[in-house]
């Protein structure tokens, strides 16, 4: 990650409060996943949430991918 988005992510985490939820629920699903991946045994249910952690994961991260872009944009115009 560039520092001048890591430093948008910075800015969004404590300015905007849909974007910190996204942050929460991301690293949420991370730690979660973290758990799941050192089992030695998972079963079927838990199978199914780690693909269901997974996929969103990826939503959020697109979500904060496009609210990041959204704020370079309009700060490039301002």
């Amino acid at each position: 990650m560039s520092n001048q988005i890591a430093d948008i992510q910075r800015i969004l985490s404590t300015e905007d409060d849909e974007f910190r939820k996204m942050l929460d629920e991301h690293h949420a699903c991370e730690s979660r996943l973290g758990e799941l991946t050192t089992k030695n045994e998972v079963s079927i249910d838990e199978e199914l949430e780690e693909k269901t952690l997974k996929k969103r994961k990826l939503q959020l991260k697109d979500q904060m991918a496009a609210r990041i872009r959204s704020y370079e944009t309009s700060n490039a115009m301002a």
